[in-house]
């Protein structure tokens, strides 16, 4: 089939990328999803800082290549052996693929699935196909996804039925910015309630996280972050304290006002400053996670005899230690509870046209989540 697509031709582009235009928009086409895949009709993509980093050149990837890994729509077609969804399921996409029958698959972590790494460095489906092509040459898929587009044919193990009333571009948080913040709080550190927290970095995934301290019942929430705009959004979504991350006594700030340091930090921010932050508001004894991906050359350093002497516990969270079919659902039911109000989080819609422009504005940190409703056009 004929579809509307946004490619990525460049890493690196100059910046700005509404003048560098890096993602052109073409026609471009789909083949037919194969055995053991289905295809998609994009509802809603949210534009994510790990789109970002491919695009500024800190997380290069193969190009040509259709970004887009947040993300939600409506099956249209199903490929052979496909039996347990159907057309006309709404369906969110899990931007890591699991094959179900690995190690790390058979011990409950589909996240970090083995066999999916191959195929995904390589821009490829879990079978080693690429669907997409323009002018006869293959592009590459971006994380089995690739919903920067008007269609997308994915592996079925890439899409987790989701409920039907809920708006396709409202769903296409839990894709990424939901399952990976609010995971990282409940699922990989798992935090008690009453207890203190630290989110630092409050973007679309840092707010996430924010809003799963409040549903896991920390005693405290301190939201961190250089924008004073972003810290009031915290403060409505229910940290308890903020501390602008510009301020140079930051560390101590939050040091003094929980007595020595919290329980539990959470760098969701991916920037090397951000993980030492998150780190030196530990306390000792206390856990820092990290589910924020920083440039592949950037490194963390610590003092080791600190570490043993302090006692703290560094863990890493992709995306958000979920197993999509149980934990996108049942976010998504806390968010038409009223519990989880990740809504809250959209700066802005924006169309396959707007992507350059919409870039620039998550560059200059100038928005939280911006969602691409692909095919609409103004």
């Amino acid at each position: 089939m004929k579809m509307r697509a946004a490619i990525l031709t460049t890493c690196s582009a100059p910046q700005p990328f509404a003048k560098s235009k890096p993602l052109q928009v073409h026609e471009v086409d789909l083949d037919p999803p194969g055995e053991g895949e289905v295809l998609v009709k994009v509802g809603g993509a949210g534009l994510c800082h790990s789109d970002l980093s491919i695009l500024n050149g800190d997380r290069p990837r193969p190009v040509p290549l259709v970004p887009g890994h947040e993300g939600a729509g409506e099956i249209v077609e199903v490929g052979a052996g496909v039996h347990d969804v159907k057309v006309g399921d709404h369906v969110c996409f899990a931007f890591n693929v699991s094959c179900g029958r690995c190690r790390r698959c058979l011990e409950g972590r589909p996240y970090i699935c083995e066999r999916a790494v191959a195929p995904r460095a390589a821009g490829a489906l879990l079978s080693g196909a690429k669907r997409l092509h323009r002018d006869g040459e293959p592009l590459n898929h971006a994380s089995g996804v690739s919903c920067f587009a008007e269609y997308a044919v994915v592996d079925r193990g890439s899409v987790v039925v989701i409920d039907r009333t809920l708006p396709l571009d409202v769903a296409a948080l839990f894709g990424c910015a939901v399952v990976t913040g609010v995971g990282a709080v409940v699922n990989t550190a798992r935090i008690e309630p009453g207890s203190t927290v630290a989110i630092v970095g409050l973007g679309g995934v840092g707010l996430s996280g924010l809003m799963g301290a409040v549903l896991g019942g920390a005693g405290r929430i301190i939201a961190i972050d250089l924008s004073d705009e972003k810290l009031g959004l915290a403060r409505q979504l229910g940290a308890t304290d903020t501390v602008n991350a510009r301020d140079a006594d930051h560390v101590e700030q939050v040091q003094e006002m929980t007595g020595g340091g919290v329980d539990y930090a959470f760098d969701l921010a991916g920037t090397i400053k951000a993980m030492e932050t998150a780190y030196a508001v530990t306390r000792g004894g206390g856990t820092t996670v990290s589910a924020g991906l920083s440039p592949n050359n950037a490194t963390f350093s610590l003092k080791q005899s600190m570490l043993v002497s302090e006692e703290k516990t560094i863990k890493g969270s992709y995306m958000g230690s979920c197993v999509p079919v149980r934990d996108i659902p049942r976010f998504i039911a806390l968010y038409q509870q009223g519990r989880l109000p990740v809504d809250r989080m959209v700066s802005q819609r924006v169309t396959l046209d707007e992507l350059n422009e919409g870039f620039d504005r998550l560059q200059a940190v100038a928005t939280v989540r911006q969602l691409l409703v692909p095919h609409s056009r103004r």
